[in-house]
């Protein structure tokens, strides 16, 4: 199994090696795999001047999956936005095809008291949010700037889907739920926006091929206001990629730290570029104080969704459950009663613990 290392800015470089300090581990018990690194990001703006390099790309391109650390940093601020530290992460999505976003949002026992929700409320939470990733508002074209009838500036911004992007990640979202509870929910804007009653109709033609899947929608506002009120009446959501940019965020908040969440941007064919959800963190990048469960995590996700490793996967996050259990915190998630760990040394508690 070939994978694509790019460990990124700030934080990224501490966190992505965690994670592959847990591959190597388990490389030790007989999964067998090949590791390659790449400048990304920020580091690849220092290094070509480019923050997706084209031997990065290479890379990227040749591997089965991407391990992905987290880019950007106020250094990078200045530069011309084709040169910002985001803009590799979207022609890296771009470029391999990456349309299916999943982010998991699981509330481990360990740490309901650290989620802003009632324990009662959010106890036991396991959503997965399926969000559309090349389309939409992001990407819709006319897009731009100009002048009015009045002299006034405007912006402009076009949401645009097409019916065979709308129907490959709807397939996705049941697929997804078919291996959960058998739930998925659609969220859309469809009472005001032409671009959500399309989005309705496609998804509810594809419904039709998965009848052990119960279908619902939800309006987006409705839907963000549900997440904080009975958040466990979700299984698999599925939406557009401006709402699901919202509200994954939104989801990632109720597990307690964003720093727990992993992720998955997928092509059609199951190859995948992994990564934690959180930023870079450049304020304690250097300072072994960063959690590196979501970057751990995320490569279990590597293992489930591209390379069919379930068993695998199954291992990591155990060993991440025990790690938890034993009372093990990084400060992002410390509580009274707890132990304060480092990176490393939650990184090496993870490899204890398989």
């Amino acid at each position: 199994m070939k994978i694509a290392i790019l460990a990124g800015d700030g934080i990224g470089p501490e966190i992505v090696a965690q994670a592959v300090k847990v591959l190597k581990a388990l490389a030790r018990d007989g999964l067998r795999l090949e590791l390659e690194e790449a400048p990304f990001g920020g580091a690849g703006c220092d290094a070509h001047g480019d923050p997706l390099p084209e031997t990065t790309l290479k890379l990227a391109r040749a591997a089965d999956a991407v391990l992905c650390g987290a880019v950007g940093g106020p250094k990078y601020d200045a530069l011309p936005r084709p040169q910002r530290p985001e803009q590799g992460i979207l022609r890296i999505r771009k470029a391999l095809g990456l349309f299916a976003n999943l982010r998991p949002a699981v509330l481990f026992p360990e740490l309901v008291g650290a989620s802003t929700l009632k324990p009662e409320v959010v106890s036991g939470l396991d959503i997965m949010i399926v969000r559309e990733l090349t389309g939409d508002i992001y990407f819709g074209e006319p897009r731009g700037r100009r002048m009015n009838a009045h002299g006034e500036r405007e912006g402009y911004d076009t949401m645009l889907y097409s019916e065979p992007e709308i129907r490959r990640i709807a397939e996705i979202g049941f697929r997804a739920a078919l291996k959960r509870g058998k739930k998925l929910c659609s969220v859309d804007k469809e009472n005001v926006l032409e671009t959500s009653r399309l989005w309705r109709e496609v998804v509810n033609d594809v419904a039709k091929k998965y009848p052990q899947v119960a279908l619902s929608h939800l309006y987006v506002d409705n839907a963000a206001m549900q997440l904080v009120r009975d958040p466990r009446q979700f299984d698999v959501i599925v939406t557009g990629n401006l709402f699901g940019d919202i509200l994954s965020d939104e989801a990632s908040m109720l597990t307690g730290s964003i720093g727990m969440l992993p992720s998955a941007s997928l092509d059609a064919g199951g190859k995948g570029l992994y990564e934690p959800v959180h930023g870079s963190a450049p304020d304690i990048a250097g300072r072994d104080a960063a959690n590196p469960l979501a970057a751990i995590l995320s490569s279990a996700m590597m293992l489930r969704y591209t390379f069919n490793k379930d068993e695998w996967a199954c291992r990591i996050e155990a060993a991440v459950k025990s790690v938890l259990a034993q009372g093990c915190r990084t400060a992002d998630i410390y509580e009274a009663g707890t132990r304060k760990v480092g990176t490393g040394a939650m990184g090496d508690a993870v490899v204890a613990a398989l």
